[in-house]
């Protein structure tokens, strides 16, 4: 070992070195940005800055593995031997002897060399920015809107009356979970029926759609992961970042302006709790719930603590939505015995890719791994919205069921033809305060949620209208519905000073 880097001499050949580190930047930048691509689909590029710039605490190993191995990996080898054959060369011309030709191959000089490297490198980057939707990004940045102060009400200046007798609310976010994974017949894209419990669930109840069947909304920039999911349907607006930091997200800084509905709910007297089956600070949840209102938050650790699973227990992300859901029913029956209204939000995790997770209660009936799991899914949410039913607080209880965003396992969904506007976001309301007959034909997104929840507990939003969204509820124009899908989805992109002052510090 020593005699190779004596022969490497890397003071002498620090040109080689640098010229190198460039050429691994390159490979790293085009296969990162390839396996995000591949695996996540096109989410674009705000949501790999969240992930690199928030806390990833609790982040699921197979993911971690999937990326050294179709990302890092790739990177090293061709690093490697792109290295060996610019660098690692003969000192003299060799000799290729043909039936009628002789060629004589001149090994390369160092400058030729490293030019390659750096030409070959630069090449890499702009593929990686263009496949990343970096590109996109920059050109966004570069870009001040306008729209979103034009069309933001503010929910401090509308009057939101409750109703005498406050209803409780049951918030179900469901990973990754579309209207999609319904077959042909029920408005989806399979060729056979996996998730009839929750197909059935929208068709009995409450779901707002883009057709005359079960659908559910479109997705826009800044609203197309868990975090920026979560964001929106509580807040109204999309998640943007401001320094590209984690102080972005933590001690008190993730969107400490904005309002949320907790802050609503909390002012109104409500008891709030979230409950999640992974490590609540991923993503920096908790910090954002922390200084919106919410009173108690449940993960992972504090199931182990509560004696729901064993104290060194952790699969997938955390624990199954299998203890998820028995965790749910101890906390909520305690909650309900409260002297005031309550709201407990959940997020589940078993949907989430790659693939979702095999748990003790999944059938083998499918030949896909993920439709076995989504299977498993509808059969758990509907026994225990059933559970639900049959408590006492049900009356006065609205559930809400709906997918954070659409699935990320961008492999299986090519796989089965799910493709752009073949694609909505599941919803459903349980037990409404009130009905209505604008649910389909519908045209809108996440940021809708926000009044239309409030409007499914029975409350009279003034105008209909809080942050960008609208209820739904009203038959009023969503922005969607005014402006076109395109447009919005361009404008949330592009840089808001306003977005930065009004919900920023």
């Amino acid at each position: 070992m020593k005699k190779f880097f004596e022969k490497l001499n890397l003071r002498k050949n620090w040109g080689y070195v640098v010229a190198t580190l460039f050429l691994f930047l390159g490979f790293l930048a085009f296969f990162s940005a390839l396996w995000f691509r591949t695996v996540y689909g096109a989410l674009g590029f705000d949501s790999i800055l969240f992930t690199l710039f928030s806390n990833g605490k609790g982040v699921e190993g197979s993911i971690v593995r999937d990326y050294l191995l179709r990302g890092f990996l790739p990177t090293v080898l061709c690093c490697a031997v792109m290295a060996f054959i610019l660098f690692f060369k003969p000192k003299k011309e060799s000799v290729v002897k043909t039936d009628r030709h002789t060629f004589k191959i001149y090994p390369l000089s160092k400058l030729v060399s490293c030019v390659i490297c750096y030409v070959l490198s630069a090449a890499l980057i702009i593929g990686g920015t263009f496949i990343s939707q970096l590109s996109e990004k920059i050109t966004a940045v570069a870009q001040e809107t306008p729209f979103i102060e034009a069309n933001y009400v503010s929910p401090n200046d509308v009057k939101i009356t409750f109703p005498k007798e406050k209803r409780n609310l049951i918030y179900i976010f469901m990973e990754s979970m579309e209207s999609t994974f319904f077959s042909t017949e029920q408005g989806g894209v399979l060729k056979h029926e996996i998730a009839n419990e929750l197909y059935d669930l929208a068709d009995e109840n409450l779901n707002f759609s883009h057709n005359t069947g079960v659908g559910g909304y479109m997705l826009l920039n800044g609203c197309n992961w868990t975090a920026a999911g979560m964001v929106a349907q509580s807040t109204g607006i999309p998640l943007k970042q401001g320094k590209y930091t984690e102080e972005d997200f933590s001690n008190g800084n993730f969107l400490p302006k904005a309002v949320n509905i907790t802050n609503i709910l909390k002012d109104n007297g409500y008891y709030q709790t979230l409950m999640v089956g992974s490590n609540a600070k991923y993503g920096n949840r908790s910090d954002f719930y922390e200084i919106h209102g919410i009173d108690k938050i449940y993960d992972l650790y504090t199931a182990r603590a509560d004696g729901i699973v064993p104290k060194d227990y952790e699969v997938w992300w955390g624990m199954e939505d299998e203890h998820l859901y028995k965790y749910a029913k101890r906390e909520l029956t305690e909650i309900a015995k409260k002297d005031q209204p309550f709201a407990f939000t959940m997020l589940t995790v078993d949907t989430h890719f790659p693939s979702g997770y095999m748990c003790n209660l999944c059938k083998n009936e499918f030949d896909e791994q993920y439709e076995n799991v989504v299977s498993c899914a509808s059969r758990q949410v509907y026994e225990f919205v059933e559970w639900i039913k049959q408590q006492p607080f049900y009356e006065n209880t609205t559930i809400i069921i709906i997918g954070d965003h659409t699935s990320m396992d961008n492999e299986y969904m090519t796989r089965v033809g799910a493709t752009g506007d073949k694609r909505r976001v599941y919803n459903c309301i349980i037990n409404s305060a009130i009905n209505t007959e604008f649910s389909k034909n519908r045209k809108f997104t996440s940021l809708d949620m926000f009044p239309t929840t409030l409007a499914a507990m029975g409350c009279k939003i003034e105008g209909d209208r809080l942050a960008l969204g609208v209820n739904l509820f009203s038959g009023k124009q969503t922005l969607v519905e005014q402006y076109g899908h395109t447009l919005i989805h361009s404008e949330m992109t592009k840089e808001s000073k306003f977005y930065y002052k009004t919900f920023y510090n």
